[in-house]
């Protein structure tokens, strides 16, 4: 697999996708690769004081900015926060987005998760799965002469299974990049989520204050995620400097789409 790669990542709100694969995101990014960044709603629930239109329109406008940090193109689907359905219309949407694109790799959330809307997400992506090659299906759209590779973006909830990694990838040379697209979510990481948290009263004043603050705790949070996938690293890199390597992403493969086997080092081209 020579040409560049297209990649499609769906998260269920703006800022969704940058947790989960902003660091791979920027590492695909600075290899020339296109990524596409599709969060599912408009994210227009998610604050304490503010709703509706203005916060649908500041929430698209701050993923637009994390788009630029990362060199990735972001779109907001006008579905409503927190009542996002697995209906007939968004799975056409779905399909029409990924045949747009033609991707070689689709990422987006499990089915196992806390909230609706990230479980309606994941039920869309695979809904769409083989359906993107049924001609008849969403005929506006050129169908795809087959599946791409879809893999989960990772989580910690245990049942009925947990997520099991099959990729996990050095995010390192990408992490400056995923904090800073991160911070750009400001109605997210400084207010709504520190607010739903009951962390309000720790994020500082100060924007140098608010930022190292913000730094601090993203760095610990995925110097975590390194710890919890550290085995698979080791593989992956050698034990030398599988142990080294502080920040890390993971994802698991669907297999509703097609098979990773000998694609794995292609769609993820990273030392």
């Amino acid at each position: 697999m020579n040409e560049k790669l297209r990649i499609t990542v769906f998260g269920a709100h703006p800022d969704d996708c940058d947790i989960t694969a902003g660091g791979v995101a920027a590492l695909w990014a600075q290899g020339g690769h296109h990524v596409r960044f599709v969060s599912v709603t408009n994210g227009d629930a998610g604050h304490q004081t503010m709703a509706g239109r203005a916060l649908a329109n500041r929430r698209r406008e701050e993923a637009e900015a994390a788009g630029r940090v990362l060199g990735v193109e972001y779109l907001v689907l006008d579905n409503h926060d927190g009542e996002l359905l697995p209906s007939l219309e968004n799975r056409r949407e779905i399909i029409r987005l990924i045949r747009e694109q033609r991707p070689h790799l689709v990422l987006g959330p499990r089915p196992n998760d806390y909230h609706p809307d990230h479980r309606y997400t994941a039920t869309l992506v695979q809904d769409a799965a083989y359906m993107v090659t049924v001609p008849n299906i969403v005929s506006v759209a050129p169908h795809l002469q087959s599946n791409p590779v879809i893999m989960y973006t990772t989580d910690r909830f245990q049942k009925p299974y947990p997520f099991t990694p099959d990729v996990v990838v050095n995010v390192e040379a990408g992490v400056e990049k995923k904090i800073a697209a991160m911070a750009c979510h400001v109605s997210q990481f400084f207010e709504w989520l520190p607010f739903n948290g009951g962390y309000l009263n720790e994020v500082p004043a100060g924007e140098q204050e608010r930022r190292a603050w913000f730094r601090a705790r993203m760095e610990e949070r995925l110097a975590h995620e390194a710890d919890r996938f550290r085995a698979q690293l080791n593989q992956r890199y050698g034990a030398e400097r599988g142990q080294q390597i502080k920040f890390a992403e993971a994802f698991e493969l669907c297999e509703y789409g097609a098979p990773l086997a000998e694609n794995a080092r292609q769609l993820f081209p990273f030392d």
